[in-house]
């Protein structure tokens, strides 16, 4: 089976071919900020993220003939994890979005392309997989709830290679999931459903390299109406200039855990604060599992630091197993997904929202 890949990223576009679960080919580019400034929005940057893919398929002379092309999942109305056909009702809900986000065209391109070439367009596992238990959404207002955006895609599939590496089905496990990249989830997998994550986007759990995570509510209400700032320069506070960028002007984690393991300040301490910030939300997923973990799981690009898996490993080490599988092979696990829908192992999910 023939499987094309999409995953667009904020100043990137990843594209690759697999040939059932192999890669036979990969590309991609950084997009310079001067060239998407030029666009107004999201959704005006779709020809042009669509015409780099053309052109690299065309010089690299692979034709439009696959057996499905499948993108990044994007930020739908919450819905359940698994594999869904792009259907004139996605396209419109990404066309829609309730948030702008790159990721909102990998469904958009996918479906362009398979019907060039006469193949399902498939998304799988978006960020809004929606899997929570019924106390896991009310908050002490009323009028807000809480909601599931997390790293659903590679969450998942970690979970399940894990599972498999046991011998086990991923339904029969209890996880704690940690995702450590630019932005941070703790998810609770509680036989193969997340009953409760932080909302890893925008404002809640642990700070990360560029978001700050939950705030004291009173402080943050006094900041909003400080006068100093917009809404939408709170928004990009939340998710885009918090955390480690707040903090210390940059995102680079090797350069912030090399200044630490040297004793550097303040790179030592607001680091060191991160992880902090995560053990504790670690700590809430193993009471939302009634103490009950099979294993703690961490993954994202930050679990390639040795440092920072360290300290993490010295506050949490005593609650579960704690197993590292650093990286986020987004790619392969789209792949995964496309073809286990192509060979009926996955069964095709309907979007229905509302």
């Amino acid at each position: 089976m023939k499987i094309f890949v999409i995953n667009p990223g904020s100043t990137s576009t990843k594209i690759a071919l697999y040939e059932d679960e192999k890669s036979v080919w990969a590309a991609g580019t950084h997009h310079p900020a001067k060239e998407l400034d030029r666009f107004k929005s999201v959704i005006d940057q779709y020809e042009y993220r669509k015409d780099f893919i053309l052109r690299e398929l065309e010089e690299s002379d692979i034709p439009l003939k696959f057996d499905a092309v499948i993108g990044r999942g994007g930020l739908l109305k919450p819905t359940q994890s698994g594999v869904y056909p792009v259907t004139e009702r996605i396209k419109h809900d990404l066309i829609h979005a309730w948030l702008q986000h790159v990721c909102n065209l990998g469904g958009l391109i996918a479906d362009d392309l398979a019907k060039m070439c006469g193949c399902p367009a498939f998304i799988a596992d978006p960020e809004v997989v929606d899997e929570f238990q019924p106390e896991s959404r009310l908050t002490g207002l009323p009028e807000i709830r809480r909601i599931s955006i997390f790293h659903a895609l590679n969450s998942k599939a970690i979970s399940r290679k894990y599972a498999a590496s046991l011998s086990r089905p991923y339904e029969s496990l209890n996880l704690i999931v940690a995702h450590l990249g630019g932005g941070i989830s703790v998810s609770a997998h509680h036989h193969g459903k997340v009953i409760d994550v932080n909302n890893a986007l925008n404002g809640e759990g642990p700070f990360s390299p560029e978001r700050a995570g939950t705030l004291p509510a009173d402080q943050f209400a006094e900041l909003c109406y400080s006068g100093k700032y917009a809404l939408t320069q709170i928004k990009k506070l939340l998710n885009g200039k918090g955390g480690l960028i707040a903090h210390l002007g940059t995102n680079d984690i090797p350069t912030i855990t090399d200044r630490a393991s040297q004793g550097e300040e303040p790179y030592r301490s607001v680091l060191n604060a991160m992880i902090y910030t995560v053990a504790k939300q670690i700590g809430a997923m193993y009471i939302t599992l009634y103490g009950e973990a099979d294993a703690i799981i961490l993954t994202g690009g930050i679990a390639h630091s040795e440092y920072c898996v360290e300290m993490l490993k010295k506050r949490i080490h005593y609650l579960a197993p704690v197993v590292v599988m650093p990286g986020e092979d987004e790619m392969g696990a789209l792949a995964f997904n496309a073809l286990g829908a192509l060979q009926g192992k996955l069964p095709l999910q309907e979007y229905h929202p509302d």
